[in-house]
């Protein structure tokens, strides 16, 4: 006989994960000099303005301008200076020497503006390498700072980094795992989701291999370790997640290449257009007119802002519905994806197993909820994942369960309890035997086929039936896959700890055909960067400890935020704050659109920047005219970017009606 269990709601877990504080990190962003800078520039603009509109006399507004420049504008200054010591020009350095020229001819307004915009980049960028830097050091906190080994006089309490590779440790119930190793005695489940993603314990028993920083369970287990503190796989993780946040600074390092040539070539060309014609005889003030108007005319304010305000707007936009993308780099690299690689646990499910089915034995003289009320009342003492699963789906069937007489739990093979007279044994099958019960390996070869996880019930002595588990497939997983495979150019692929039937079953329910199981977290860096060598754009979205080095490895890494670790959440690019990955398809869209703004921004900014350097070279520009030109094409691609701060912008991006499901 075969029962199926309803999906319980995902809006009722079994057990929910502890908030973050965010009163730390709070602290820790206010602590940084280049924040406090950037808020104040911004706030002292912002009176700035408000005084300008306002009838106050024109001394006020000037002073406050001049303060945004200063508080602004002094680090980035001083930190060009020291770089011209090193003779090299450093970008924010022209962009303070262009707002003061501007402010010089009275374009005071302007060059604040420029000011504000790139005091905001430097403490994003500071808060992010801060954040990163924080969560890789915290990382390493996940293993105990002792442990218990094990000598020939006794036993002794050791510094974990202590511990040599040879050295026995005992690991008691509920303890941290203090190296990595292989156990030599005892059984007990261990909770390794850190590490390979994993939902559920894992029995372990002599032979099998454990890591530092997961959790024992119930039992005792006597390790002998494998591996030195510096070499265990959680130090591996810190170290690939430095690696990799590593490797994205230096692509930048080619960006500051460019940006240094421009700054060179803009004040080579202003200088020789003041000394050159000074040189053949010219006047000095139409010369330094037309120096200045160059260095107005020339500046890149227009090509700043036709970049920055349709990514902000689109990570403003984003940010509303539930998508925390934290730099517009991110949001640029987003349009540009053609793999979105999707972590199985805690992304594409809900990370808590439930019942889903109840296999009666054909000899069994129980009912389906019988069976079910009496493994519910052995196991309602176990703090086992699985246990809490069958115990929720008994009080979902609303059924009366009774106190056990007896109760006794096996690590890693199950429990035991006298329940209304009767000996109630809930277990894995390697734990309570098939023996050569033909109907039960059927059952139970037909569960694993499925995916499912397979509990068998004995009742006196004798097998009477078999629970079906599994994880909560995620209510927008199909919607959300089937949204990227509609996408032009993007393709989606499952990455995963689990095991390989359980995967392909899973992604066979949301539509993924390309599916890599059984993999560790150096596997998955791997994996993407396999990807990457083959000039595929990855995003990867995942949620545990051990996605963190593909999450900072891949193009961009993104987050499930309610139950991410924090390693995760500051590895990751972009955070889904709410949990709902059908957001995903809609902010890739968002960025496609933003990238199609900044082409179109860039494009208008450079034919004034042409039109008008052509017009001083050539002729004589008037100053008024030229700055006219700058602030209007400044203000023309500001204008269009900003157009996707508008709540329209996000429903287009969410229901797409273009080709190929471009919005």
């Amino acid at each position: 006989m075969t029962t199926s269990v309803e999906n319980p709601s995902t809006t009722e877990p079994l057990s929910s994960p502890p908030r973050r504080r965010a009163t730390q990190r709070q602290t820790a962003v206010w602590s940084l000099p280049e924040v406090r800078w950037a808020t104040a520039a911004t706030v002292l603009f912002a009176l700035g303005l408000l005084a300008q509109l306002s009838p106050a006399p024109d001394w006020l507004w000037w002073a406050l301008y001049l303060g945004c420049y200063a508080a602004g504008g002094w680090e980035p200054g001083w930190a060009g200076l020291q770089a011209l010591r090193e003779r090299k020009l450093d970008v924010d350095l022209l962009m303070v020497l262009a707002a003061v020229g501007a402010a010089s001819i009275g374009q005071v307004l302007d060059g604040a503006l420029l000011i504000v915009i790139f005091a905001t980049s430097g403490a994003l960028e500071a808060i992010a390498t801060k954040r990163t830097e924080d969560s890789v050091s915290g990382l390493l906190d996940l293993t105990p700072e002792t442990a218990t080994r094990c000598m020939t006089t006794g036993e002794e309490v050791v510094e974990a980094v202590d511990l040599r590779v040879g050295d026995v440790i005992l690991v008691r119930p509920g303890e941290r795992i203090g190296a990595d190793g292989e156990v030599i005695h005892g059984a007990s489940e261990v909770d390794q989701a850190t590490i390979t993603g994993e939902p559920l314990p894992v029995d372990k028993h002599p032979g099998d291999e454990v890591f530092a920083g997961t959790s024992n369970g119930m039992g005792a287990l006597r390790v002998r370790v494998s591996r030195p503190a510096g070499d265990t796989v959680i130090a591996r993780i810190a170290a690939m997640v430095a690696e990799a946040t590593a490797t994205k600074a230096r692509v930048q390092m080619f960006i500051e290449k460019v940006e240094q040539r421009y700054s060179v070539g803009m004040v080579v060309a202003t200088v020789a257009l003041f000394l050159i014609p000074l040189a053949l005889g010219g006047e000095l003030e139409p010369t330094l007119l037309r120096a200045m108007t160059f260095m107005i005319v020339a500046s890149p304010c227009a090509v700043v802002l036709a970049t920055m305000p349709p990514l902000l707007s689109a990570i403003a936009n984003a940010g509303r519905h539930g998508v925390l993308v934290k730099s517009a780099v991110v949001m640029e690299q987003l349009a540009t994806a053609t793999q979105v690689a999707f972590d199985k646990t805690g992304t594409l499910t809900e990370g808590t197993p439930y019942l889903t089915d109840i296999r009666l034995l054909p000899h069994a003289r129980l009912t389906a909820d019988e069976l079910l009320a009496l493994a519910a009342a052995a196991e309602d003492s176990s703090e086992h994942p699985l246990a809490r699963a069958v115990v929720a789906a008994a009080h979902r069937a609303q059924l009366q369960l009774s106190t056990p007489q007896v109760f006794t739990s096996v690590p890693g093979r199950g429990v035991s309890a006298r329940v209304d007279g009767r000996q109630v044994d809930v277990g894995s099958p390697a734990g309570l035997g098939v023996g050569g019960d033909d109907s039960l390996r059927a059952v139970l070869v037909e569960l694993e086929q499925a995916g499912r996880t397979a509990v068998v019930v004995r009742v006196d002595g004798e097998p009477a039936g078999v629970l079906g588990l599994a994880d909560t497939l995620r209510s927008d997983a199909a919607t959300t896959v089937t949204r990227l495979t509609a996408m032009t150019g993007v393709r989606p692929l499952l990455l995963t700890g689990d095991n390989e039937r359980a995967a392909r079953r899973l992604a066979a329910e949301v539509g993924i055909s390309d599916v890599r199981a059984g993999l560790l977290p150096e596997d998955k860096v791997t994996a993407v960067r396999d990807l990457e060598s083959r000039r595929e754009r990855v995003v990867l979205v995942g949620d545990g400890v051990n996605d963190a080095p593909a999450l900072a490895a891949a193009h961009v890494g993104v987050a499930m935020g309610r139950a991410g670790s924090d390693l995760a959440l500051d590895a990751a690019d972009a955070v889904i704050t709410r949990d709902e990955l059908a957001t995903l398809p809609a902010v890739i869209q968002l960025a496609r659109r933003a990238r199609r703004l900044v082409i179109a921004n860039l494009a208008i900014a450079a034919a004034f920047i042409v039109v008008l350097v052509a017009w001083d070279l050539i002729g004589t520009l008037p100053l008024p005219l030229g700055v006219a030109g700058h602030e209007g094409s400044t203000i023309i691609v500001g204008l269009n970017g900003l157009r996707l701060l508008r709540r329209s912008a996000w429903r287009q991006a969410a229901h797409p009606t273009g080709p190929g499901g471009s919005a």
